[in-house]
Order: C-alpha cells, then structure tokens, then sequence
C-alpha cells in the first residue's frame, strides 16, 4: 500500500513544531496523533507496478491460475474462436519469473476460459463441459457436460472440492458436487468471475460484485465497474481485486467502494481473469489478443 507521504510529512512535521512551542498541546497529544492516522490512512493509495511479461507466443490467453504447491502458473488458451468447438484449445504452464514452459501441456480442448484447482486436479472451463485434467501428467482425465450450457466462463473451487462454473450466456452459475451438476443460482446478467470463499460464493456480473451466501440470497458487494468485468481474487478479507476484459484492473475495498489500478483500453490491451499470488502479492493478468501475460506487484 502506498501513501501520500508529502501531505503526511507535512503534517507530522506541522504537529510536531506546534508540540515543542507550545505545552498545553501535550495534553491533546493523542487526538492529534489519531487525527493524523485518520488523515494518513484516508490519502492511501493501491497500486500496481509491472515486474515482467512473457513472450507473445501464447495462443490468445483467457485465464490465469497461480498454484503455489508446484510453483507454476497455468494459462487457458482459447487458439481460436472464444465460442467455438474447434478442438484447438489447450493449457500452458509458465514458470514464476515469465518463462514460457511448454504451450502444449493440455491440448485437444475447445475454447477454454476459466480454471480452478483442487489438490491434484485442474478444471477447465470449455464452452458447454468442464474439462478435469491430471496435475502430474497433464491429460484430460474426465469431460463433465453441463445440461443446456452455452458459454461456459469462470470457475472456482471451494475448500470441500465443489466446483462452481459460470454461463455468461444464459445467466446462470452451476455447481459440481461429487460429478452432479445443478444450477446454484440464475437470472443474472452476463455472469462471469466466481470466487468460493467459505460457504459464500462472490459472482462478477456486468459491472457488479454480488455475494451469494449459504442460502444462496444474493448481496450487492459493488458496482459501477465497468461492464466487462470479468476475473475475481482476495487480497484480504472484504478486499478484492477484480479485473475487466476491456483493460481495466480495480481494486475493491470493504465497504463497496474501488479504485482502478490499471486502464490499458488505449492500448487495446486486456484484462481477462487474473491470477493472484496472495504471499507476495503478485497480480498475473493475461492479455488475451496480445498473447501474454503481464506480472504486476500490488502495493
């Protein structure tokens, strides 16, 4: 986190040149110091520093997953059409440091966007199923279908293994329980981002942040993002940052309100959905049409 240090300077040093002067401020000396917490903490800022981008050699990359136990970052290539079976779609891995490892680790996929890991399973979402790949050998283990799906975006996994996926087209958010698919929650507006935290599941929804609890009540957790929101992580409890495939990165606070991070829409560069290493704060962004993926540090 970073902080307007010149104002804050400024006054601490103001403070402390009326303290020495003058003795009955010593009696006000601890409303004064909380004053200019309050002041100091009001003026900080979030931001994001690039630390590097890969080669442009990967085939038009959609989602990100940092996994800390292999110590490797997994991209979806889409390699085509983002709703079309086409067969051209796969998995790559990228090393912590940018490298590109291998572009081929997962193939014979379709058009794949979100993923989510559970011990040594990988999911991916590909337009109409999940796709279950085997971590240790990188093959597609099992294809679940999801009943009327259309455009399959997002996926997370909670703590027991349950994985919920997102339909942009058809509104709806399914659940995997033990290969079961049912429909979570429906009638929302171009469902995309999906974070499992606990028993609450946090959906991203055409510029919206939603909260859906244990009994799938949904709570407005933010909005007025731009309408291409797509990917979701926590930095903190109630703390998020949330990307935009337009190109925009905010980052969202406890009590709704954000700042924006990150605007590449000049560029024509996205910001599809994000990885996040929570130790070290890295933000992993994949740039879709630009073919990479771009690390930044979050202060």
């Amino acid at each position: 986190m970073r902080a307007s240090t010149r104002i804050s300077s400024e006054a601490i040093e103001k403070y402390l040149c009326l303290y020495s002067k003058t003795p009955t401020m010593k009696q006000t000396t601890p409303l004064l110091l909380f004053s200019l917490f309050i002041s100091f903490t009001a003026t900080a800022q979030h931001s994001l520093t690039k630390r590097w981008s890969t080669d442009t050699a990967l085939a038009i990359p959609e989602s990100v997953l940092f996994d800390p136990q292999n110590k490797v970052l997994y991209a979806s290539l889409i390699n085509g059409q983002p709703d079309k079976a086409d067969g051209k779609g796969g998995v790559a891995k990228v090393s912590l440091d940018g490298k590109i490892i291998d572009t081929n680790w997962v193939t014979d996929l379709n058009a794949p966007k979100g993923l989510g890991k559970y011990d040594n399973t990988l999911y991916a979402a590909d337009l109409t199923e999940v796709a279950v790949i085997d971590i240790s050998s990188g093959k597609v283990t099992k294809k679940i279908p999801v009943e009327g799906a259309q455009f399959l975006n997002d996926i997370t996994v909670n703590a027991k293994g349950d994985v919920y996926v997102s339909d942009s087209r058809t509104g709806k958010v399914h659940k995997i329980e033990n290969g079961a698919v049912t429909t979570y929650v429906e009638n929302l507006k171009g469902p995309n981002g999906l974070l499992a935290i606990g028993d609450d599941l946090y959906i991203l929804a055409s510029g919206s942040l939603y909260k859906a609890d244990a009994d799938k009540k949904l709570t407005t957790v933010a909005e007025g993002m731009d309408a291409s929101t797509d990917g979701i992580e926590q930095v903190k409890p109630g703390e998020y940052v949330v990307s935009c495939w337009s190109g925009v990165v905010y980052y969202v606070m406890a009590d709704g309100t954000k700042q924006q991070l990150l605007d590449t829409r000049v560029e024509k560069t996205n910001s599809a959905d994000i990885g996040y290493d929570a130790t070290n704060r890295i933000v992993y962004v994949p740039t879709f049409f630009r073919k990479g993926v771009v690390a930044y540090q979050l202060q």
